[in-house]
């Protein structure tokens, strides 16, 4: 499969059953790459959800300086981000299962297109678990279908106590911008 945005790539990426969008770069994650505002130059930034690596992959191609995690549960989709890194020549990914993100990490911007059928529950654990290890300026990018949900985990994530805003719209996904208080 093959990675293609006006400044990045392209990059053929490897992907396999078992990982999510095995198929082809999902809508709302080329959404996320095509909409989102231009990454930090520097810091560390995180791919929330990395899959196989679409986003992870353009992170650091848009920004050399910076270094990107690239977390997910599921060992294949870990095991295809850090074939496709390679592949791709970037060497500023870092890709690692959750608990191989040491604590006292912090995150100049979070990207991800979330799990959402994981169930509210768990979802909302995830997001704030994460979104508390952004910096005190950083901020969050998720793209979210609207018939799945963005609009409500909009205003669940301001219950929250956070900053959430809509900053587009397009085909039927939304993106938010999340940002601590």
């Amino acid at each position: 499969m093959r990675l293609v945005l006006p400044d990045v790539g392209p990059f053929e990426l490897v992907t396999d059953r078992g990982v999510f969008s095995a198929g082809g770069i999902d809508a709302g994650t080329m959404v996320l790459l095509r909409k989102m505002p231009p990454p930090p130059e520097e810091g560390l930034l995180l791919d929330l959800g990395c899959g196989y690596g679409p986003v992870a992959l353009a992170l650091a191609a848009r920004s050399p300086a910076a270094t990107v995690w690239a977390i997910d549960v599921n060992e294949r989709a870990l095991a295809l981000t850090s074939e496709n890194a390679r592949s791709a020549g970037l060497t500023n990914v870092i890709v690692a299962a959750p608990q191989g993100v040491p604590e006292p990490v912090r995150f100049a911007a979070i990207y991800s297109n979330p799990p959402i059928r994981i169930g509210k529950a768990v979802l909302h654990d995830l997001l704030l678990r994460w979104i508390g290890r952004l910096d005190p300026a950083g901020s969050a990018w998720f793209v979210v279908q609207r018939n799945l949900g963005s609009d409500s985990l909009a205003r669940w994530l301001v219950e929250q106590g956070l900053d959430a805003k809509r900053r587009g719209s397009t085909r039927g996904y939304r993106l938010l911008e999340v940002r601590r208080r």
